[in-house]
């Protein structure tokens, strides 16, 4: 059982390294969405892991959060976010809550409190409207220390923001006096 769910964690990185980052590295194609053909990633990925569509459905609805969506017909898939690669994932304009949430590491801290939060290499930084969930992205990198966002306050001046598929929250770039630090 131990190695059956660290084999569905491997691959599960695999796939979404693939769909956000390095699709070349399988020869994955994706279009200027973000989609691939569900078959042919598949076939792209079984020399290395045992890829069925049933386990591309476990992993995309996982016990955490939703990593991949599928087209309406099932043929295509995608990852929600996350993206380092060019994509349009053609989310719409929303306003955000009052306050949104971004966990991270302390060892991050002295550079996100005199720049803000910068997207890095992905095309978005991500926010949580649970705070939880904020923990429990920031635990993954280190000691953790979590800021509140006024996003609310970001967008009646001007600041864009979407929300993923997934409920992840999505803008360019945090200035530091948005951030508040709670935890």
């Amino acid at each position: 059982m131990v190695k059956k769910m660290d084999t569905n964690k491997r691959m599960g990185k695999y796939v979404s390294m693939l769909l956000r980052h390095h699709p070349e590295e399988a020869g994955v194609v994706l279009d200027e969405h973000g989609w691939t053909d569900v078959a042919q990633l598949i076939e792209k990925v079984q020399p290395r892991y045992p890829l069925t569509v049933e386990l591309l459905q476990e992993l995309a609805y996982g016990k955490d959060k939703q990593r991949y969506e599928f087209s309406d017909d099932g043929k295509k898939v995608r990852a929600v976010h996350g993206h380092s690669v060019d994509v349009d994932l053609g989310y719409e304009e929303m306003q955000p809550p009052s306050v949104l949430y971004h966990g991270s590491a302390t060892r991050f801290s002295e550079s996100i409190e005199r720049e803000g939060l910068l997207k890095q290499s992905r095309q978005f930084v991500h926010l949580s409207e649970n705070a939880e969930q904020a923990k429990s992205v920031g635990r993954r990198h280190g000691k953790l220390v979590l800021y509140g966002v006024k996003a609310e306050e970001m967008y009646r001046d001007g600041y864009k923001f979407y929300r993923s598929a997934s409920g992840v929250w999505l803008t360019d770039h945090i200035p530091v006096q948005y951030l508040q630090i709670i935890l």
